[in-house]
């Protein structure tokens, strides 16, 4: 009997939690949210590049531009942020850097500058392994002189390593053009400078380069280069013509076309005697009877006759 009521006593114990349970009346579990803290992402280490391992200049930037004097730099130092200079090189071609002192760059490229630096750093142990790198902030060194028959004659900086005859004449205004008693500049520049060590001297024909497709004739200029562009050639014509004096000579220009130029005989005049002074080769002057289709030739006298009838 007893154990038949110890057995009723926790059936009626389960009924009655089964019965609160399904009321809600069991008290609510709690469950706890679990805190994620965000992991920020730190930096690399700023590791310098491979090429300052070796100091080898095959490693460094290739630069066909020269420095010369006159040119501002400036020059800094990898993870030595205190050996940035801003600085001029001299006349001698020369700059002076601190802890190394006097260090020639003139007539060099900017990476065999930055090569000469940086191997002066590691031998004198200030760095161990430096990385040099050289910011042309100013040209002034690389120049070119333009003269002559331009419309801004004078010297130019080269901006950039594959300047051409051109380019330059360009940014002197151009040749002048003829006008007036002005007869304007030629249309064959003269180039003169240095070359592989040798004087270099060509003649450039301006008109042909863009005429006749000649592009290959247009060649890069190079430091210290002289273009110079000489007047245009003029004949002259005096006598019976309607507007006597110098005229530019034109490419191509027969004689009857230099006649044309002047405006032709007056009503006194005729061609049919028309004479020309000439120079010949061996500088001796000799009067000719031209023919009408004959082409002229530069300082070509022309004198135009008196009509008998």
């Amino acid at each position: 009997m007893k154990t038949n009521r110890i057995l009723q006593s926790m059936l009626l114990t389960s009924m009655m939690c089964a019965f609160a349970a399904h009321a809600g009346k069991t008290p609510p579990i709690e469950v706890k949210a679990l805190e994620v803290k965000a992991v920020e992402a730190q930096p690399a280490a700023a590791q310098p590049p491979e090429a300052a391992n070796e100091l080898d200049p095959s490693d460094y930037k290739v630069s066909d531009y020269r420095l010369g004097s006159g040119d501002a730099i400036r020059i800094q130092v990898f993870q030595n942020p205190d050996m940035t200079l801003e600085t001029r090189v001299n006349e001698g071609g020369s700059i002076t850097y601190p802890l190394i002192g006097k260090v020639d760059v003139g007539g060099v490229t900017i990476a065999q500058a930055e090569l000469n630096i940086a191997s002066a750093l590691r031998r004198g142990g200030f760095v161990q392994k430096p990385q040099v790198n050289i910011v042309l902030l100013q040209v002034r060194g690389n120049q070119v002189s333009v003269l002559g028959q331009v419309n801004r004659p004078g010297r130019y900086p080269l901006e950039t390593f594959n300047t051409r005859v051109s380019e330059v004449l360009a940014v002197a205004g151009g040749i002048v053009g003829s006008g007036g008693v002005v007869a304007g500049g030629a249309d064959k520049v003269i180039v003169s400078g240095i070359r592989e060590g040798r004087r270099f001297r060509k003649e450039v024909d301006i008109a042909e380069l863009f005429l006749n497709n000649r592009v290959e004739e247009d060649f890069l200029v190079a430091s210290g280069d002289v273009i110079y562009v000489p007047p245009a050639p003029v004949f002259y014509i005096y006598g019976e013509a309607q507007r006597s004096g110098s005229y530019r000579i034109k490419r191509g220009m027969s004689v009857q076309q230099a006649m044309a130029e002047a405006g032709g005989p007056t009503y006194r005049g005729t061609e049919r005697n028309l004479r020309v002074d000439r120079r010949g080769p061996d500088g001796k002057v000799a009067s000719i009877t031209p023919r009408p289709h004959e082409p002229v030739m530069p300082d070509d006298v022309l004198y135009v006759s008196e009509s008998l009838f």
